[in-house]
């Protein structure tokens, strides 16, 4: 007896040394704290969000910060599926939702049942201006031509995005209606699943009459001369494109600023979350990042912890009123 008491007195320390030995690092990490994360982007791949989900993904791992990081989309209802999964995996410190206003947008306009107040909030990363952009062939050579062919027939007019309602795409159009004198409700608005992934062939081939998304996600076209941009939606010019004149530039009294983050399942341990802070900040400071960030044409928007939540509670409220306001909830 005092044998077999022994013998299970040995196995309970030898489990105890390994839990303690595992202390530091996330459960199945294979030894290394930052292995094996995974990021979830709520659209398609293409998309702004999964876009800026790979460079960190790729940035990290070039860098040395994390290696074997997963990056998998799980599309649906403008994002709130990916959130709703999100939410649904709680404690779970290995896990990460790219994500920004879009997702507070939809969860409002859709009346989600689960919101972004319930996760944990990590980063905002980047902001980045919209852009308002046609086919090279469009009839529209200026924002001024655009406006004045959107105030004779505001039905007859197709703006795409690549949002849901709720999201940038479409919260800036129905702002810029309103900017112009064109009631938000009137604008005939076809909603796609990620800028650079449907929204790109509707507007290619005429399906809409001219875009708005992230600047990033058309710049490849842009340089190719598929498309024109005819403005952007920040404050200043962008240093990608410096001869497209913004909207204040171009007479209307507008700026609207999309932005994207990180946040993580609710109930995470804080060490998880300040290893999730740790691993962006690396992301932040590193060259390769800032190279990207000139690349895509992203502004540096780096917030962590609780400068973050305090932001974040800010904008989801913004996002409520502003949806209620335009009579999309």
């Amino acid at each position: 007896m005092r044998g077999r008491t022994r013998a299970l007195s040995g196995l309970l320390a030898a489990v105890l040394s390994l839990l303690v030995g595992a202390c530091g690092t996330w459960p199945g990490s294979g030894g290394t704290a930052d292995d094996g994360l995974r990021i979830l982007v709520p659209n398609t791949p293409g998309g702004g969000y999964d876009t800026t989900a790979r460079t960190v993904a790729r940035v990290l791992e070039e860098t040395g910060s994390a290696s074997d990081m997963e990056v998998f989309n799980l599309p649906g209802a403008g994002g709130t599926v990916g959130l709703r999964r999100t939410v649904d995996e709680r404690g779970n410190g290995r896990l990460a939702l790219q994500m920004g206003l879009g997702v507070l947008g939809a969860a409002h306009v859709q009346g989600a049942k689960v919101t972004v107040a319930r996760t944990t909030p990590i980063a905002r990363l980047i902001e980045e201006p919209e852009a308002v952009v046609v086919r090279k062939d469009s009839p529209y050579r200026t924002l001024a031509d655009l406006v004045a062919g959107w105030r004779r027939s505001p039905g007859g007019v197709t703006v795409g995005g690549g949002s849901s309602l709720g999201g940038p795409d479409h919260l800036l159009p129905m702002a810029l209606a309103g900017a112009v004198g064109i009631q938000p409700k009137k604008v005939r608005y076809a909603a796609y699943d990620g800028g650079g992934g449907d929204l790109l062939p509707a507007l290619l081939d005429g399906r809409v009459d001219f875009a708005t998304s992230g600047i990033g996600e058309f710049l490849d076209q842009i340089a190719a001369g598929q498309l024109r941009v005819l403005a952007v939606t920040s404050d200043r010019p962008v240093a990608a494109l410096p001869r497209v004149p913004t909207l204040k530039a171009a007479g209307i009294d507008l700026v609207f600023d999309n932005w994207r983050g990180i946040v993580a399942p609710p109930g995470i341990s804080s060490a998880d979350r300040e290893r999730w802070i740790e691993v962006l900040t690396a992301l932040h400071t590193s060259r390769q990042w800032k190279a990207e960030l000139t690349r895509h044409g992203w502004t540096d928007a780096f917030t962590t912890g609780g400068a973050f939540a305090t932001y974040l509670a800010r904008q989801d409220k913004a996002v409520a009123e502003l949806v209620g306001h335009l009579g999309l909830d």
